[in-house]
This record gives C-alpha cells, structure tokens and sequence, in this order.
C-alpha cells in the first residue's frame, strides 16, 4: 500500500481571511498562504467596509515576488452562503472580529494585525511596518497551516 503524504491530492480545505478593508492584511495573507501551501488549501479574502488595494501592501509583496496588484477587495457578504463548507475563518483585525457576521467554521481564528492605512510617518517608514507585518504574518501562516 502506497504511503500517503501530507501533499497527496485530495479536497483543498477552504480558508477565508477577513480584514476591514480587504486592502492590505487580508489580500497579503491569502497570498503568502496561496505561495506556502496552496496545494492544500483554496485560500480567500473579504472584508466589511471595502476599500482600494493599498499600494504600500502591493509594493511590500511584490518585493518577496508575490504580485497582488490584480486582486481586487471582496465582501466578506459573498461568502455568507450555506452551502460553503468553510474550514478556517481566519480575522486579522479587531474591527472586522467586532461586525462581521458569524461564519460558520470548525476553525475560527482571530490573528491581530494594525491596520496599515493608520500607519503614521514617510512612506518608508510605513513600508517598514508593513515588511514586519509581511514577515511576522508569514511566519505566522507557515506554522498555524503546516499541519
């Protein structure tokens, strides 16, 4: 009998991240995640009160050569359907945690990230921030979803 791996083909679990906005934190985690490990899970982002991709998070990604200068914010209301069989839902910040709607998971996580549309100084100030925030959620992301 052949061995099974933890790669081995089979249903993608479906993880769901939610920010506010859906323009930095949300968009940079499900790609980081869709870079790691996206050979096992069908990766999504949504937000509440949608705004603009923010192109701080654009520049900061495309640095570790992930472009998401084609995404586009999405309503965490489309994702609010029964029939989805969610696996993770993932909030990234407190206000998304306080008025989002409840999304039914096995897994709902709350992971704390500022919201880098707050973030104060030059702009290479702010993209420091954002590179720590990059590399702490990869890092984040790399251990939670290993398994």
């Amino acid at each position: 009998m052949a061995k099974q791996t933890i790669d081995a083909p089979g249903p993608k679990r479906l993880v769901l991240f939610i920010s506010n906005h859906n323009s930095a934190r949300s968009q940079m985690a499900e790609a980081l995640l869709r870079a790691k490990y996206g050979n096992r899970y069908d990766v999504h982002s949504a937000g509440v009160e949608l705004e603009p991709l923010n192109p701080l998070a654009v520049k900061v990604m495309q640095e570790i050569g992930l472009d998401i200068s084609h995404r586009k914010p999405k309503s965490v209301d489309g994702f609010i359907r029964p029939e989805l069989a969610l696996d993770t839902v993932v909030t990234l910040c407190d206000t998304a945690a306080r008025i989002c709607p409840f999304l039914p998971a096995p897994r709902n996580v709350t992971k704390i990230y500022e919201d880098p549309a707050r973030f104060g100084g030059t702009e290479e100030e702010q993209l420091n921030r954002l590179r720590e925030m990059r590399d702490d959620m990869a890092r984040w992301i790399e251990s939670f979803f290993k398994y």
